[in-house]
């Protein structure tokens, strides 16, 4: 069940410990917010999981205990308390005196059942964790593996160029006359394409011969793993903070040119349309009155004498081959 994408950037930041429930050796994640949980469980097989959000841990809690009548966070805290040291494979699971147990079903899926005891009652809880999404395993799983592959790899390149420059140092003292006082202390030249053949052939075997259980995780590589988790947190935030800043800035372009426009000349040129269109109806009124002017003047006698009528008029200028 879904409880947010807070849980898996929350979860990130945990490591993955060795944990042994029914005689299974898994490495678990788990994170505990203030009502909700998200537990990751892994072999060499499968990623597990299993989210949940107060409703539904309050609705199976009421189906494992029918005489809980407390309100979640009321036995959730317990839960956390007896839970987190099953997970962590610490040496305080034992003074928890809670019982956990592990069941794999037909259908891939993994259920553990966890007894404790709350208020002087027996508290039943069961995880119900099915396969985890390829996505959710690329983000909590195989992206960092990869960049700790990159890393070490960086790590043994330089450890390689500072074991040739070593060499180069030691020629030059014996070049120059000087001894080892202790025979014992001296080493054969470094060379990287022998040794990492050699290593191969010899630690190659040795891995893969271990128990196919031991999932090899150690302390140093936990703190690698958290290393890279919190340098990955810290770019995002950095993406996240300029990405906003960009956005600001964008925003503070927009209202800077707002006053910058030029809004004089379309009022002026608004006022002389509306000029226009007033000096166009006064023309066309004009133009009416003018109309309405032959008819005032044929209701007036007509002059007797047409030239004068003609006379009137302004001449036209002829223009072609009549002048």
């Amino acid at each position: 069940m879904e409880v947010g994408g807070a849980s898996a950037d929350m979860l990130l930041q945990r490591p993955w410990l060795p944990v042994n429930i029914s005689g299974c050796q898994l490495l678990a994640k788990i994170w505990f917010g203030d009502a909700s949980y998200h537990i990751l469980l892994m072999d060499r097989n499968c990623v597990w999981e299993e989210r949940m959000d107060s409703v539904a841990i309050e609705t199976r809690a009421q189906e494992l205990n029918r005489r809980l009548k407390a309100q979640v966070r009321a036995f959730f805290s317990h839960l956390c308390e007896v839970a987190q040291p099953c997970f962590s494979g610490s040496s305080d699971r034992a003074a928890t005196k809670a019982q956990i147990s592990l069941m794999r079903q037909e259908d891939g899926n993994i259920n553990m059942r966890l007894k404790s005891e709350l208020a002087g009652l027996p508290f039943y809880w069961e995880f119900h964790c099915t396969p985890a999404p390829v996505t959710l395993v690329c983000v909590q799983l195989v992206r960092p593996l990869l960049v700790m592959s990159r890393l070490l790899h960086r790590q043994v390149e330089q450890l390689g160029g500072l074991l040739l420059r070593k060499d180069a140092e030691i020629q030059d003292y014996r070049e120059n006359g000087a001894t080892l006082s202790r025979e014992r202390l001296q080493t054969d030249i470094f060379e990287e394409q022998t040794y990492r053949e050699e290593f191969m052939a010899k630690a190659l075997p040795l891995l893969c011969s271990e128990q196919p259980d031991d999932l090899g995780l150690d302390a140093d590589l936990q703190n690698l793993y958290a290393a890279v988790v919190a340098q990955g947190n810290a770019r995002k935030r950095k993406l996240s903070e300029e990405r906003f800043d960009d956005e600001d800035q964008t925003l503070e372009e927009e209202l800077d040119l707002t006053p910058s426009l030029d809004v004089g000349p379309v009022i002026s040129e608004s006022a002389e349309e509306e000029g226009e269109q007033t000096q166009n109806g006064k023309e066309d009124v004009t133009k009416a009155k003018m109309a309405d002017r032959p008819t005032v003047q044929q209701s007036q006698p007509a002059t007797s004498n047409p030239s004068e009528r003609l006379s009137s008029k302004p001449k036209k200028k002829k223009v072609g081959l009549f002048r």
